[in-house]
């Protein structure tokens, strides 16, 4: 008879090229210290030219008074530490739509030999600058062989004659650069009398060594073409809208009248904390393919995305009774407050309203039915991964990373892929795009689940989550790293045993030791950057520019807590090395 975790399949791990996401460094302070906190920035900026409409080229001093408006809108009144940095990126802004109309044939993308592992890198200079090697070890070569796929011109170097000689002679209209902010400061008030459309995303240290840049921006602005008309879609706006609906008299106005108290237990439910990922993503696949963009959203787009919630609330029911869990949401869980069979029937519910929202909708008959296929070959796919970790649950043995990150696949993928697909089915034109819709959403799911099991085992956790512990791709990697006495500690937490005076600062530590948390971290960065690989190939600009920026969007929204080194000095996990980072 086979072991439950021979009921597992495993799934190759992707193989994109290798990146460097695992080279983090606190960023200089005179630029915002997190990923959250930069696209606050962001987000803030582009509000400020949507509203006053600045025009470029601008001097820098005209610059500067903008920014230190947008400052004292961040709350940063009178304090310049963050001066250069807006200026920058109110700069950027300004440029956004010129860009976008140039060609992809007429940009250069210039980018500093700084990015390099110097160290490490094999690549030779001539004298138009760095001669990438391909190696893998430094995002020069991933952000190089997109640009030349794109069409652009790609320079390795510190910029100026090669650059401004390429300008003159006509081949370049516009640059995509990366660079510190010191040599953006030099250069800025010859790029300002050239008029010439510039994008230019800072570094996050400067001082000209393994440096690094935060990729979802140099990606965005990289792919940016007019040929996507949803890349002024504001993105938070559209989240907010969703979550929007979730009101206890939204949810009426979509689902109709409460019918029983059983039904408004349900609901209540529905309407609890969460982030609405789903219908989220719902609406954006049909916004990036709908034929009347700019309209009003239908009625019928809330029925499906209800639907999405509504099967992803009830599985979150049913793993609650099945992982006998009795809190979520800081909240007593539906079977700690009114018992098992209540809260299993109100799941079940759930799951037929969201049918039932389907079928109501006003789609055309055949459309409805792949609606209804999609969302059934979903719940199939979910419960079979769910069920694959309640068998291994009746008798625990230790699992590898990639028997985790199969069940990951299966319990996660298939909610975003139901939710991408109905969007784009309500649309009308799922069967162009399902193979590229899966291939994201499953490399989406994985990143999602990765980043959810790390933050399980954080800084917040206590150590009753060591004694309902659940298959973890972090406790998985550690347990192929440890050896001697720290495997039998593993063995121990996986299979539910002696885990007396087991404490759960102590297994994150033994997993830094082993340095499990950078393996995951990168596992996490492959699953994202596989994600954005998977559409590669895809033709259609709003889709693919939307559901780039869905992902940036969702990952950023996340509060990354326990690992991820941005948060390292705050948590305390790794005070004396961020301190000495930071001196150096």
């Amino acid at each position: 008879m086979s072991s439950p975790v021979e009921t597992i399949q495993t799934i190759k791990v992707p193989k994109p090229v290798p990146i460097t996401t695992t080279r983090f460094r606190p960023p200089k302070k005179n630029i915002p210290q997190t990923k959250p906190e930069r696209d606050q920035f962001l987000r803030t900026i582009r509000n400020y030219v949507a509203l006053s409409n600045p025009v470029p080229p601008m001097p820098l001093e005209e610059l500067d008074v903008h920014a230190r408006r947008i400052l004292a809108e961040l709350g940063y009144e009178g304090d310049e530490t963050y001066l250069h940095y807006t200026a920058v990126c109110l700069n950027n802004e300004m440029w956004r739509e010129t860009l976008a109309e140039i060609p992809y044939e007429r940009r250069l993308l210039l980018m500093p030999k700084c990015l390099r592992v110097e160290d490490k890198c094999p690549a030779p200079f001539d004298e138009f600058g760095l001669l990438c090697k391909q190696c893998g070890l430094c995002s020069i070569q991933d952000f190089q062989n997109e640009a030349e796929r794109l069409g652009y011109a790609v320079l390795v170097a510190e910029g100026s004659a090669i650059v401004m000689s390429l300008i003159q002679t006509g081949q370049i209209e516009a640059i995509v650069g990366i660079s510190c902010l010191a040599v953006l400061e030099r250069t800025f008030p010859y790029v300002e009398a050239a008029a010439i459309p510039s994008i230019a995303v800072p570094l996050l240290q400067d001082d000209c060594i393994n440096t690094t840049v935060d990729i979802d921006w140099v990606w965005e602005y990289l792919h940016l073409t007019s040929d996507d008309n949803t890349r002024r879609l504001d993105l938070t706006a559209l989240h907010e809208e969703v979550k929007g609906w979730f009101t206890p008299e939204s949810i009426a106005a979509v689902m109709g009248p409460i019918e029983g108290k059983q039904e408004e237990i349900a609901r209540e439910w529905l309407a609890r904390d969460g982030k609405r990922w789903r219908p989220f993503l719902t609406v954006a696949a049909f916004e990036a393919l709908r034929e009347d963009r700019g309209n009003p959203l239908p009625d019928d787009i809330k029925k499906i995305a209800f639907a999405t919630e509504l099967f992803h609330k009830a599985s979150l029911i049913h793993d609650d009774i099945e992982d006998e869990d009795h809190g979520r949401y800081d909240q007593p869980t539906l079977n700690a407050e009114h018992g098992v069979a209540v809260a299993l029937n109100a799941g079940d519910l759930l799951i037929g309203e969201g049918y039932r929202l389907i079928g109501e909708c006003e789609a055309p008959d055949a459309r409805k039915t792949e609606m209804l296929l999609i969302s059934a070959r979903g719940q199939r796919e979910l419960c079979r991964g769910q069920g694959a970790e309640l068998v291994w649950a009746r008798n625990p043995e230790p699992l590898d990373s990639k028997q985790v990150l199969e069940i990951f696949r299966q319990k996660t993928a298939p909610a975003f892929e139901v939710a991408l697909k109905l969007g784009a089915s309500y649309a009308g034109q799922l069967d162009e795009f399902a193979g590229v819709l899966e291939s994201y959403s499953e490399n989406l799911g994985i990143a999602y689940q990765i980043q959810d099991d790390m933050d399980d085992l954080g800084a917040d956790a206590g150590d009753n989550e060591l004694e309902k512990m659940r298959p973890s791709v972090l406790l998985a990697v550690a347990r192929e790293r440890a050896k001697g006495d720290d495997r039998a500690v593993l063995d121990s937490l996986w299979s539910h045993e002696d885990l007396a005076g087991v404490e759960i600062h102590k297994i994150r530590s033994l997993a830094h030791e082993l340095e499990a948390d950078d393996k995951c971290m990168l596992l996490f960065e492959t699953y994202k950057e596989a994600a954005v690989r998977s559409l590669a190939d895809l033709e259609n600009a709003n889709l693919k520019g939307l559901l780039r920026r869905v992902m940036g969007k969702i990952f950023n929204d996340l509060e990354i807590k326990g690992w991820c080194r941005e948060f390292e000095v705050k948590n305390g996990v790794r005070e004396e090395e961020a301190e000495a980072v930071t001196a150096g």
